[in-house]
């Protein structure tokens, strides 16, 4: 296989984007002092803030804010509550599910990207390997985090769904995808108000602030714009697959930082979400889409 046969533009924007999401789940697990809802207000609002100095680029159809600012609040909004209610190295490999969302989402919703047979195995192993965190070392589900299984499986259909429809909508500057924090953020932050009564800004440690600011400038900011650049030009099933590798990343992350126990179950679950990355990548990436073929924005 040839260099020029897997790697392009879009898949060195889907690798930094990657790389950037590892680290979203170490993060976010360390800041317990607010709720998931004011947390994920505080964190797409300093998200947004920052595209504030390109304000004159914020340029897109309302159709394109709806659907883009409402992605990023429900998926936040649920991908914070499962790790208040499951283990958070086994809600955030079930998140990571939505890579399997888009190849299957692709044939669905974009004409002209028939699924193959490599594609369909390549979901298949990174389907493999996210279930094996599901289940204990009997393989039974532990039903006692049920719900938070629940609210990172919703959190993974809302981005695979976003991340295919994206495509469709009407043609966008990347930054509005991080100007659209904006807006979910401070809905997230009313609704807290109204939900949970006064916001407990005054109780977050100085350490939070940090993490806050690191995750909006990050894994919940730059990953953005460069997923949108990813998924502009790229094949959404290739990059599925690759995406795999996130929740791997993202697990050592966990392990490093946080000091979570890696078991041969989940070293086992890597090789299998490995593997269905690098089937994902082998073929020829479809043509650049051409000027005036839409290119709609789409993110993580």
């Amino acid at each position: 296989m040839s260099a020029s046969s897997w790697w392009d533009r879009s898949t060195g924007f889907a690798l930094l984007t990657i790389l950037l999401w590892a680290s979203l789940a170490a993060l976010t697990s360390r800041i317990t002092s607010v709720s998931p809802l004011v947390l994920v207000g505080l964190v797409l609002f300093f998200c947004g803030a920052g595209a504030l100095p390109f304000w004159r680029r914020w340029r897109a159809r309302p159709i394109t804010w709806l659907v883009t600012v409402a992605a990023l609040l429900f998926y936040h909004l649920l991908l914070f509550m499962s790790f208040r209610h499951a283990p958070v190295l086994e809600a955030n490999l079930i998140n990571y599910l939505w890579p399997l969302c888009i190849i299957l989402f692709t044939p669905l919703l974009l004409p002209g990207h028939p699924l193959h047979a490599r594609h369909l195995l390549a979901g298949a192993l990174g389907l493999a390997g996210s279930v094996l965190v599901m289940v204990n070392g009997e393989l039974q589900l532990q039903q006692a985090y049920l719900p938070g299984y629940l609210l990172a499986l919703g959190a993974a259909i809302i981005w695979g769904a976003y991340s295919v429809l994206s495509r469709r909508l009407p043609p966008a500057p990347a930054v509005v995808t991080a100007a659209a924090c904006l807006p979910a953020g401070l809905l997230a932050l009313l609704l807290a108000l109204w939900l949970e009564g006064p916001l407990p800004l005054e109780q977050i440690p100085a350490g939070d602030w940090w993490l806050i600011l690191g995750l909006a400038l990050g894994p919940m900011g730059a990953a953005f714009v460069t997923w949108y650049l990813a998924l502009r030009d790229g094949d959404p099933r290739r990059i599925g697959a690759l995406a795999y590798l996130t929740p791997l990343l993202s697990t050592l992350a966990l392990v490093l930082l946080n000091g979570e126990q890696l078991t041969p179950r989940h070293l086992l679950a890597g090789a299998f979400i490995i593997g269905g990355a690098l089937l994902g990548m082998l073929g020829k990436s479809p043509a650049a889409r051409k000027p005036e073929e839409p290119a709609a924005p789409s993110l993580p």
